[in-house]
């Protein structure tokens, strides 16, 4: 059975459900990413990658050479190119880690800062797990030997900005539950490779996202949840599938916000305070396959849900909605709808489900993709 860790990697590795999927949505790892990576997950992935030779590029090829005198840094674990030294107590990183490493684990430790020299000669680490520290300071230069890296996970330190000089090699970033305020313009210039930010549970405001911070970005996974943002950013990446900013405060959906992302799969927006959603605002979204709206102050089904052709999942549950009308999630006449809702949720909500037309779910793949619940009173 898969752990919890291995799950939320696979959320920035999975491919995203095409329009014939007919099992509903699962919900994973929505609000909180844990405190510890699971390495056998990521050592998995790794080999995975490896095998269909898309781990390390289309011009790299592995280094095999293996010294004469093999070393391992004191209490640490060595074995088959991958280095484990957590939970040691360490409070620098370990000076004389093979070269040969692949996947470097430096989790659950008490190292405060990233000295210049700490990687240098790793040029073929691909994975490196510093989560649960207390890394404050990266120096510009660290992460620069890091020619191959693809995997970067700094979540739960005390990190106060993106580090810098990011290798060009990047695929995945987890920088949550950190203390950054500001994302500075360029922060991830370089990056042509990215697919995954994961950066939420960190102070940053819609002032701390300078403009430009974002520029040449494609990405296909960001999170901005649990932060401290009042509407939905500006100038995001670029080929969003997935946009995930639950648990701001974030108080309307207005034109505009989302004709930028076009492209996206996924909207996370619960636990939030929204209360008015402009009518059109949704209008860009052709594309959406799941939206979330769960906990917060909405009173009525948004606009535009029924004109949208692939959507498959809305969670509306824990809002003020009193009414649904008939046409709310279904075209009207002969309105095309290229898949059937596999579920949506309206518990938590002042209706009477017996006052809901039965036509109003014509679009639904079956009665138990609606739930309806007890309005708490």
């Amino acid at each position: 059975m898969f752990s919890f860790s291995v799950a939320l990697l696979l959320l920035c590795a999975t491919p995203l459900p095409t329009t014939a999927v007919a099992l509903p949505f699962a919900q994973k790892g929505f609000m909180d990413l844990g405190k510890r990576i699971d390495v056998e997950g990521l050592m998995m992935m790794m080999m995975n990658d490896e095998e269909d030779g898309s781990a390390d590029g289309e011009h790299y090829k592995p280094d095999y050479f293996k010294p004469e005198q093999p070393t391992c840094p004191f209490g640490c674990q060595c074995n088959q190119k991958v280095v484990q030294c957590s939970d040691l107590g360490l409070f620098y990183v370990p000076h004389d880690i093979p070269r040969e490493t692949r996947l470097l684990d430096l989790q659950s430790n008490q190292i405060t800062e990233i000295r210049e020299d700490d990687f240098k000669g790793l040029s073929n680490l691909y994975t490196l797990v510093l989560v649960n520290n207390k890394i404050s300071r990266v120096h510009p230069r660290a992460l620069m030997p890091l020619k191959m890296m693809h995997k970067l996970y700094f979540s739960h330190n005390q990190l106060t900005a993106v580090p810098r000089n990011l290798p060009s090699s990047l695929v995945e970033l987890r920088i949550h539950d950190n203390h950054i305020k500001r994302v500075a313009a360029g922060a991830f210039s370089g990056l042509r490779n990215m697919n995954c930010i994961e950066m939420g549970r960190n102070p940053i405001q819609n002032s701390g996202l300078e403009p430009g911070a974002f520029d040449g970005l494609k990405l296909s996974f960001l999170r901005i949840s649990e932060a401290k943002l009042t509407g939905i950013p500006k100038d995001l990446p670029e080929g969003l599938h997935e946009l995930h900013l639950d648990g701001n405060q974030i108080q309307a959906i207005e034109q505009g916000d989302l004709n930028q992302y076009d492209g996206l799969y996924r909207l996370g927006l619960g636990y939030n305070q929204i209360r008015h959603i402009e009518h059109g605002s949704l209008y860009y979204l052709q594309n959406l396959r799941e939206l979330h709206l769960e906990n917060n102050r909405i009173n009525n089904v948004p606009g535009g849900l029924a004109g949208m052709k692939y959507l498959q999942v809305v969670y509306l549950h824990s809002n003020n909605i009193s009414h649904v009308d008939v046409n709310d999630f279904c075209p009207e006449g002969f309105g095309v709808k290229k898949t059937y809702y596999n579920g949506i949720s309206l518990f938590d909500n002042p209706i009477n489900y017996w006052e809901v037309e039965p036509a109003t779910f014509r679009c639904v793949s079956n009665g138990m993709a609606i739930q309806f619940g007890n309005h708490k009173k």
